[in-house]
């Protein structure tokens, strides 16, 4: 008798085993290994019908209700704004969600966030059918001026953010930086150019060497070193 082993979009990883029996067929991102079906790559679990299949993750992230996260203005509507969140989906921020101002029915909204501005929004619904709300009131929401955005895997997000906050407080210390983190893997760094260098090198150490143990203590060295030539 057949046998899934996996959660329909459960996140799996190369050598999984995702089901076990011939009666469950082998889709894309998947391989037959004797009795079994196996994951050769990172990704999202499709099971359709008789056969699974893997969705490439390709370190994308998957919106979360909750999420903090840096969005870019991709189109202007007449009720509101609708913007890239770094993942498969888009998402919408409405008149009401934007500002606590009165917006005038058929007021420019490109006075508020043109095509192409960066903002920090929350993520406050994601429906089964991947539709995404998100709002610009709250502590820290707001658009982004100035600095640069950097891109890494949102999977290294809670080590490049660090126990309470902890790593990425270390960053801005030593780099004089102001650092947003989304958790959709979008980073805004404003500072100094050479500062901003510095704040970029070190997050890239830390999600090229984000599974090793002592990273706190790694960060920290390589810091004071470096630290000291700007």
């Amino acid at each position: 008798m057949s046998k899934i082993m996996v959660n329909d979009k459960a996140i799996s990883v190369p050598g999984e085993t995702l089901a076990v029996g011939m009666d469950v067929l082998p889709g894309i991102g998947t391989y037959r290994e004797g009795e079994k079906i196996v994951a050769n790559r990172l990704g999202l679990a499709m099971i359709d019908g008789r056969t699974i299949k893997l969705i490439p993750l390709s370190g994308r992230y998957s919106p979360k209700t909750g999420d903090t996260i840096i969005c870019k203005v991709i189109d202007v509507g007449f009720n509101g704004w609708r913007l890239d969140t770094n993942s498969a989906y888009s998402a919408m921020l409405s008149m009401k969600d934007a500002t606590s101002d009165f917006i005038a029915r058929g007021a420019n909204l490109t006075q508020y966030y043109d095509l192409g501005d960066y903002i920090v929004c929350k993520i406050v619904n994601v429906t089964s059918q991947k539709l995404i709300d998100v709002t610009m009131k709250g502590p820290g929401l707001r658009k982004l001026k100035g600095g640069r955005i950097i891109e890494v895997d949102p999977n290294k997000v809670p080590r490049i953010i660090g126990k309470q906050g902890s790593m990425v407080v270390m960053i801005k210390d030593a780099s004089k930086c102001n650092i947003v983190v989304g958790q959709n893997g979008l980073i805004w760094i404003d500072g100094e150019p050479i500062n901003e260098l510095l704040a970029i090198q070190t997050i890239r150490k830390i999600e090229k060497e984000s599974h090793t143990s002592g990273l706190t203590d790694k960060i920290k060295e390589y810091l004071e070193k470096n630290g000291k030539k700007n």
